[in-house]
């Protein structure tokens, strides 16, 4: 995987230490750390990805050590991408929802074709080394377009208007395990999360008694895997629907209909992440489309990086208060909460923390990385449908609309390219699974490797 420096509170580094002391006494991990920086700086100085695999040489003897688990196929058991599985839909679509709908905080993008050929890469033959090599070849593609979108925002950072006002500045460590901190700890640390009537200044506000009581995910305990369904164009003749249907959870975004799709996206829905555009703007229709009832709803809107909750309810991007306040008094046994905005921040910078010293743009994280941070600390595997786009890539924003931009994939606006970067480090699938079949799989990381709950942060 793609991997930069990335820095730990001087907490966690120590920490850190002492649990690789205790390991390596036990006798459960065998590793040398001197070998493992030589090799994770020469991976960096050519920017080449190391897999988590340190090699060392001791005279004849070759030495392999594992630091991450071996990628396999996401299929367990044998599954024909060919067979037919229709299953009827109990949502209705949206208004415009299968036309030419705004795009929720896209800017638009001068390039909206895409600058390669992904059929040719195409192949399905896991056990063919034309084909390994077909996919190792897309992967570097795509791989190289996300760097090149970093660099040129880091070139554009001092130009870029900072509509939030961010000013944070991250300090950058060296150490082995600065560098080897998992990105799924990362994520897990910023702690995005709903609000609740309790938290203020909402405890003391009319307003806060609209939050439902009920907690975000039921039954935690019978969660298994969970599918985050992204809106690609790339999905489109996937056939992927029964895949998806077969988790215990599964998230869509925005007004992404199933109806007519199912056999690409499937039909279940167990919760909707939408942004403040789309609670607020008269053609989404929120609080009567028939789209956005009978399910879980997160809505979330950024506000100013540094501002209040106080200040967040006068100074919002997009007004979604009023209208979510029409939805929970027209349906109050809904579940529909808003996601603190303080940790949608948290999450962006836990992703400027993975970029290292490369700047990501100053706006917050696309609603497929918070639905992530959402799902992460319930569900022990994420399965992840076409974010990091595969051989199916065709240009189209949504897989239920007919225009071509490449920015929807590519990013123009959220930091998409160090968002996919990122969970490209946290796959664990294999490269065929993801760049062949479009699904990308994320565990939830070992509590023993992570600081905030083995340590109590």
């Amino acid at each position: 995987m793609w991997q930069v420096k990335r820095a730990l509170p001087l907490a966690h580094g120590q920490a850190l230490i002492s649990l690789y002391v205790l390991l390596i006494a036990s006798g459960l991990i065998i590793q040398s750390v001197g070998a493992g920086q030589e090799i994770a700086s020469k991976a960096q100085q050519r920017h080449e990805p190391h897999n988590g695999e340190v090699n060392t040489s001791n005279g004849d003897n070759n030495v392999t050590f594992n630091l991450r688990r071996l990628p396999r196929s996401v299929f367990h058991v044998r599954w024909n991408p060919n067979e037919k599985f229709i299953v009827e839909s109990h949502e209705n679509p949206a208004i415009n929802s299968s036309k030419l709908a705004p795009h929720p905080r896209l800017k638009v993008s001068k390039n909206t074709k895409l600058t390669l050929s992904p059929k040719l890469y195409l192949c399905h033959d896991k056990y063919s080394d034309l084909c390994s090599n077909k996919t190792q070849q897309f992967r570097q593609r795509i791989v190289q377009t996300f760097q090149k979108a970093m660099r040129e925002t880091q070139h554009n950072e001092t130009i870029d208007q900072n509509h939030y006002n961010v000013d944070y500045k991250p300090v950058f460590g060296d150490s082995f395990e600065e560098q080897y901190y998992p990105s799924t700890c990362l994520v897990m640390e910023a702690g995005v999360r709903v609000l609740r009537r309790k938290d203020p200044p909402f405890n003391k506000l009319a307003f806060g008694k609209l939050f439902p009581r009920q907690r975000l995910f039921r039954n935690i305990k019978n969660i298994k895997t969970c599918a985050i369904v992204s809106s690609a164009g790339s999905l489109a003749g996937s056939k992927l629907g029964r895949f998806i249907d077969t988790h215990d959870i599964v998230m869509r975004f925005n007004h992404a209909p199933t109806q007519g799709h199912e056999v690409d996206v499937g039909s279940k829905t167990t919760i909707r992440v939408v942004n403040s555009q789309v609670v607020t703007k008269p053609e989404f229709d929120f609080p009567h489309a028939p789209i956005f009832r009978n399910v879980t709803i997160a809505a979330w809107d950024p506000g100013k990086y540094n501002g209040t909750l106080e200040d967040w309810l006068t100074t919002a991007d997009y007004d979604l208060f009023t209208n979510y306040e029409i939805y929970r008094r027209r349906y109050p046994k809904s579940r529909a909460f808003l996601i603190d905005p303080h940790s949608v921040w948290r999450l962006w910078q836990s992703l400027q923390m993975f970029a290292g010293n490369r700047p990501i743009k100053r706006n917050p994280p696309s609603s497929g990385f918070i639905g992530l941070a959402l799902l992460l600390p319930h569900c022990p595997q994420v399965d992840f449908i076409e974010y990091v786009p595969s051989t199916r890539l065709n240009g189209r924003c949504h897989y239920y609309s007919k225009e071509m931009n490449s920015a929807c994939t590519f990013g123009s606006w959220h930091p998409l390219a160090a968002e996919k970067l990122m969970a490209l480090d946290m796959n664990m699938a294999d490269d065929m699974s993801v760049f062949q079949f479009g699904i990308l799989r994320i565990r939830q990381p070992d509590k023993l490797l992570c600081g905030f709950n083995f340590f109590g942060y």
